[in-house]
């Protein structure tokens, strides 16, 4: 089957292209999109096609391909906007994202492009200002807690007893933490967008890193309830402990914070090749309309509960994605909502293959 066949029966828009950023096959999505014929599409550069927003951050191609294309390791083309060019001098709003093709040497060969319009009052991708201006807000906080406290004990240190010592000894540690994870995420989304996210892999045991992950989310929520159902067929994982110890404690702290923190339930278990952690929650649930959002980068829920940056289930998803598996969520309105992932069982065997 020829690649163009491959790719009709596709419902989005999809180019590919060759190393040189020339079309070489589409699909009829993307001759109604451009507003060009199959025939005329291919042999087209993409240039032609495409102008990148001049906000973006990672454009695909202006007089090359992102620097960060030239790394073997790089497969994802994060999504940002462009414009389309139509034969008849309209234009289109659009966002595109792919995956680069490589030889067996890691040499580009090209990519695989998906495209879709932008609604007029569709959501814009926020720039890199926007992304500093939300999460230093969100560090002015515990930076704040910080700072007071600290003052306090430098300067009524004699006048202070010992269990208040302690409390604002702890409230500073764990205003740390947060901190330490809000710069973390900041470097996660840099990572994510190029690319260049490196994983640190290691045999993990599920087991322990979820009772770690629910010790340290009750030291936030003291009422914190949460039952632990881990099958005792659960393997060790092959994967960054500290990426998915950070995706866990968002999903509970999210239950926690926006559902319960009395009636959380996490199960382990093994399915098909995978293992999945589910974390689930009694709260209001998730209308069916914000429910294909909630992944999207700085989507927050209008609804009177505390919202954070909105970039917690984006970053999760991506490192998640990094070890191949998926994150998903299902809700009900009014019985509450399940949030889960999967890692892969045989990663460790896939990288002792030969190549």
């Amino acid at each position: 089957m020829t690649a163009s066949l491959a790719i009709d029966a596709l419902p989005v828009a999809t180019l590919l292209v060759d190393a040189d950023r020339v079309v070489t096959a589409a699909n009829p999505a993307a001759a109604t999109l451009t507003g060009r014929p199959l025939d005329e599409l291919v042999g087209t550069p993409c240039g032609d096609l495409l102008a990148p927003d001049t906000s973006a951050e990672v454009p695909v191609w202006t007089s090359g391909w992102h620097p960060s294309a030239h790394l073997t390791s790089v497969r994802g083309i994060p999504e940002h906007d462009v414009t389309l060019r139509r034969p008849d001098g309209t234009t289109v709003a659009a966002a595109v994202a792919g995956r680069y093709e490589r030889s067996s040497d890691g040499a580009l060969t090209g990519a695989v492009l998906v495209l879709r319009a932008r609604s007029r009052r569709g959501r814009r991708a926020p720039s890199g200002i926007e992304i500093i201006s939300t999460v230093s807000h969100e560090l002015r906080s515990p930076l704040t807690s910080v700072k007071g406290y600290t003052s306090l004990l430098l300067n009524r240190w004699d006048r202070l007893g010992d269990e208040q010592k302690l409390m604002m000894l702890g409230q500073v540690n764990h205003d740390a933490d947060r901190v330490t994870r809000l710069v973390t995420e900041l470097l996660d989304i840099s990572r994510l967008e190029t690319g260049r996210l490196t994983l640190r892999r290691q045999m993990v045991d599920l087991a322990a890193l979820t009772t770690s992950v629910v010790e340290k989310v009750g030291l936030e929520y003291e009422d914190l309830a949460c039952a632990v159902e881990i099958d005792a067929a659960v393997p060790l994982v092959y994967a960054d402990p500290d990426k998915v110890e950070q995706v866990l404690t968002n999903l509970v702290e999210n239950a926690a914070k926006y559902a319960s923190p009395t009636e959380i339930r996490i199960m382990v278990a093994v399915e098909e090749a995978d293992v999945v952690v589910a974390v689930h929650d009694r709260g209001e649930g998730i209308p069916e309309a914000d429910l294909p959002n909630v992944f999207t980068k700085f989507f927050r829920r209008d609804h009177g509960r505390p919202t954070g940056s909105g970039l917690g289930l984006w970053i999760s998803r991506g490192l998640v994605e990094a070890h191949e598996g998926r994150l998903t969520a299902e809700s009900a309105v009014g019985e509450g909502s399940v949030f889960r992932f999967t890692l892969p069982t045989d990663a460790f065997e896939k990288l002792m293959e030969p190549s």
